[in-house]
């Protein structure tokens, strides 16, 4: 059996992973195959790294600190904001504070020497297509897959410029289908939990427009899979009913407890399951 972990994009709303990554552990359940795109790349990179115990404190910390100074991530104050996204035209934020902090953490690591087989997605803008990152620097991928539009400039890797992979694959389940995956755990941040309204406001209409692509795909890839393929939604929890608002991509606050909360929720959904999943 090969188990791939399937860690979906949504900004700040990625912490739940990290509960999701905790419940599994706790049942001796380890990856043999990474796949993240956008947060989901940072959260796997981690796992990657150290797929036991220990990297459940390492990520807490990484978001425990986040939520007490997101500058860290964005490095910007408001007006320097202001001011690059007239200058540029294209972004608010520099991606150098994300870059920095994901090597103090990971440091100048590549794909080659994980412990466990990584893959993350990004949307090339030269090709229109997804582009998969699966050798040379992991943070440099991280990174170019994390590159939300508008937040963040596109990334320049090997002279090809890549944005944000929720663009083109933002829960990758066919992916690790396609590289052998025989069980893989999808580990998603919640939205596709609420319903969707018809938008009301003009600035909501890229956002439902979105969330109607993404959950479509990641339905969609879920029902094609071959019967002998098991496949596993882990559920989250302790996110707003306006989690899938423009703001709460960006909203750090109460991580620690959407953590806990996601993980007592993910550990009695694998425990339902039981030996049937292969689980003790």
């Amino acid at each position: 059996m090969t188990t791939a972990f399937v860690l979906g994009g949504g900004g700040a709303l990625g912490a739940v992973e990290v509960g999701m990554v905790a419940a599994l552990l706790e049942r001796d359940v380890r990856p043999d195959l990474v796949l993240g795109t956008s947060v989901g790349a940072i959260n796997g990179a981690f796992l990657a790294q150290e797929p036991g115990p220990g990297v459940v404190e390492r990520l807490t910390g990484l978001w425990r600190s986040v939520a007490a100074n997101r500058h860290e991530v964005y490095g910007d104050r408001p007006l320097r904001s202001v001011r690059r996204a007239v200058a540029t035209g294209t972004h608010l934020y520099s991606a150098r504070p994300l870059a920095t902090r994901l090597r103090e953490e990971l440091g100048d690591v590549d794909f080659a020497d994980l412990a466990v087989p990584l893959q993350v997605c990004a949307a090339s803008i030269e090709r229109a297509a997804e582009h998969w990152f699966d050798s040379g620097p992991v943070v440099e991928a991280v990174v170019a897959s994390a590159a939300v539009p508008g937040l963040l400039p596109p990334a320049q890797v090997g002279g090809e410029h890549f944005l944000d992979g929720g663009i083109v694959n933002s829960v990758p389940v066919a992916r690790a289908h396609q590289l052998g995956a025989t069980r893989i755990f999808v580990l998603q941040v919640g939205r596709v939990d609420r319903p969707l309204q018809p938008p009301r406001r003009p600035w909501e209409v890229a956002r439902v427009s979105f969330e109607v692509a993404r959950r479509h795909r990641m339905n969609r890839e879920l029902a094609e899979l071959p019967p002998e393929v098991e496949a596993h939604v882990l559920p989250a929890r302790g996110t707003s009913a306006r989690d899938d608002s423009v703001r709460a991509g960006t909203d750090f606050r109460d991580v620690e407890r959407r953590i806990e909360l996601t993980r007592v929720a993910s550990g009695e959904y694998l425990d339902a399951l039981g030996r049937g999943a292969g689980l003790t």
